[in-house]
């Protein structure tokens, strides 16, 4: 038997915690941005996803307005890299509420490294990079959903698969090693992966 939770009688972030709690596990968009006057900023948004994959969009929310967002709409560019295992406690740290103008690179003993599209930096130390221009900023409710073009990925050598299914590069899940975010203050780790073919009504 399940128990019903009416959000619109639930006190104020109750259903914030019910559903960070339940959509889970929720990959982290670690975002590096530029500010108008060139200040980098990085931070994690754990509300991130595919969009479109034709053309390639990707899109994270930042729940209410922070520097990012700022950051973004000043500039349409920005960055997302891939949080690992190893890198997790670096990415906990950026999301420090520094105030504007600090620089989390070095908060978080990150070492950025160039992009080739767009003027934020990579996450040098992270095996995966997305290089996006703004497509579009949505407002919903207290949230912004920020939908980006992918102009470039980047994968470390060390985690694709050798074996390329018909020419096309493809990451390793188990060598990735994706942190994700949980409910309240858990962070997850990969669990066990298996594989399932989609079936074909034809076949």
């Amino acid at each position: 038997m399940k128990r019903s939770f009416d959000i619109a009688e639930l006190p104020a972030g109750w259903g914030y915690s019910l559903l960070t709690a339940t959509v889970v596990p929720r990959p982290i968009a670690w975002v590096s941005s530029l500010s108008a006057e060139g200040i980098a900023n990085l931070a994690p948004h754990s509300f991130f996803t595919i969009a479109s994959a034709d053309p390639p969009i990707v899109q994270f929310t930042s729940v209410t307005e922070k520097d990012t967002l700022r950051n973004i709409r000043a500039t349409g560019e920005f960055v997302i890299g891939l949080v690992t295992e190893d890198l997790a406690g670096a990415a906990n740290v950026t999301a420090t509420n520094f105030p504007p103008g600090h620089d989390e690179f070095a908060e978080a003993g990150i070492r950025p490294e160039p992009s080739r599209f767009v003027r934020p930096a990579r996450v040098a130390e992270s095996p995966v990079a997305l290089e996006c221009r703004l497509e579009r900023i949505v407002e919903v409710g207290n949230s912004f959903l920020v939908l980006g073009e992918v102009l470039c990925v980047a994968l470390a050598e060390e985690v694709l698969d050798p074996v390329r299914r018909n020419g096309k590069p493809h990451p390793r899940y188990e060598l990735l090693r994706p942190v994700s975010r949980l409910g309240r203050i858990q962070w997850g780790l990969p669990g066990d992966a298996f594989d399932l073919v989609r079936p074909q009504f034809e076949e």
